[in-house]
C-alpha cells in the first residue's frame, strides 16, 4: 500500500492537488475511489466549501462524508482513498472536549494513539494507495486561544507521525505542489 501526504495550509490549494493525484493514479489503472470527507456543516461557510468540494469530485466517486471515525475497514473493496483533512477530523475530535478540560493530556494521548493505529490500519489494508490531507499548522504565527494552541499541537505532532510513515510526501503552497518525500 503507497501511503501519500498532502499538507499546506488553508486555501493552498492541497485538497484540489489530491484530487488531481487521485485522478492521474486512477487513470493509469482502474480504480474503485472513496472521498473520506471529514469536515462538518457548523454554518454557512462550511457549507460552501463542502459543497465547492463536493461539485469538485467526480460523479464514480464514492464518498463518506463528516466522517465520525477515521477506519481502514470501511475501505474494504476499494483501490485508493483520498481522506480529506486529517486536521478536520482532529479539531472534530477537539471541538467535543468542554472548555474545562482543554489541554486535557489524556485527550491528546487518546487522539495521537488512534492516528497511529488508523496508519498502522492503512498499512495493513489491501488498498493500493491511500492519499491523506492535512492542514500544515507550522508555518503560521501561534494560536490566540487556548484551544487553538491545542489544535497547533496536536496536528502537528500527528503530520509528523503521518509523514514518518508515509512513501511520498507533497506540500501546497499557492497551489504549487512541493515533493518533499518519496
Amino acid at each position: 500500500m503507497n501511503l501519500v501526504m498532502v499538507s499546506g495550509g488553508v486555501r493552498s490549494g492541497k485538497s484540489a492537488y489530491a484530487e488531481r493525484l487521485v485522478r492521474e493514479r486512477s487513470a493509469a489503472a482502474p480504480s474503485n475511489v472513496l472521498y473520506v470527507a471529514t469536515g462538518l456543516r457548523y454554518d454557512g461557510e462550511m457549507d460552501e466549501r463542502i459543497d465547492k468540494h463536493r461539485a469538485r469530485r467526480p460523479a464514480e466517486w464514492d464518498t463518506l462524508e463528516s466522517a465520525p471515525e477515521l477506519s481502514a475497514a470501511a475501505y474494504e473493496g476499494y483501490d485508493i482513498v483520498l481522506v480529506d483533512t486529517l486536521s478536520a477530523w482532529i479539531a472534530n475530535r477537539l471541538m467535543e472536549v468542554p472548555e474545562e478540560k482543554t489541554r486535557d493530556p489524556s485527550t491528546t494521548d487518546r487522539i495521537l494513539f488512534l492516528i497511529d493505529e488508523y496508519i498502522d490500519a492503512l498499512a495493513a489494508s489491501r488498498l493500493r494507495e491511500a492519499i491523506v490531507v492535512t492542514d500544515e499548522v507550522g508555518w503560521g504565527g501561534v494560536a490566540m486561544s487556548p484551544l487553538g494552541r491545542w489544535f497547533q499541537d496536536v496536528v502537528g505532532e500527528a503530520n509528523q507521525r503521518l509523514a514518518s510513515r508515509a512513501d511520498e510526501a507533497f506540500v501546497v503552497v499557492s497551489g504549487l505542489p512541493w515533493r518533499l518525500k518519496g
